[in-house]
């Protein structure tokens, strides 16, 4: 059974929104009366649940990251920094490469190219 969606709790819905969209293709799905706006996944993977976060929820859990699979994580990378959006340093491990960073929320994420090793 496919993991279908995840939902991200945030205090900036759009800003987090927007990020997702911006650097990793995600398009937004909102319906009327809805506080979720669903990211869809540009290559039908996963969608992220974007939900508005009650004042009370710590933001920046780190028990979960979110890993995007990159075939070139170095020249992404570089093109997210170009547009301002800075990942930690590179890590190589068993084969293949991957940096960490957090999103507007200070959620952990990932670029890897774990999936392409060979």
């Amino acid at each position: 059974m496919p993991l279908g969606r995840l939902v991200l709790y945030a205090r900036d819905v759009e800003a987090t929104v927007d990020f997702y969209e911006r650097y990793f293709g995600f398009k937004p799905l909102r319906r009327d009366g809805d506080r979720i706006v669903e990211l869809l996944a540009p290559d039908g993977g996963a969608s992220l649940m974007i939900h508005p976060a009650a004042k009370s929820q710590k933001m920046g859990q780190v028990l979960v990251k979110l890993v995007f699979d990159i075939k070139d994580v170095e020249a992404f990378r570089d093109a997210c920094a170009k547009e301002g959006f800075e990942f930690g340093p590179l890590h190589r491990a068993d084969g293949y490469m991957f940096a960490n960073a957090k999103d507007p929320c200070g959620n952990s994420i990932s670029i890897s190219s774990r999936a392409f090793r060979r």
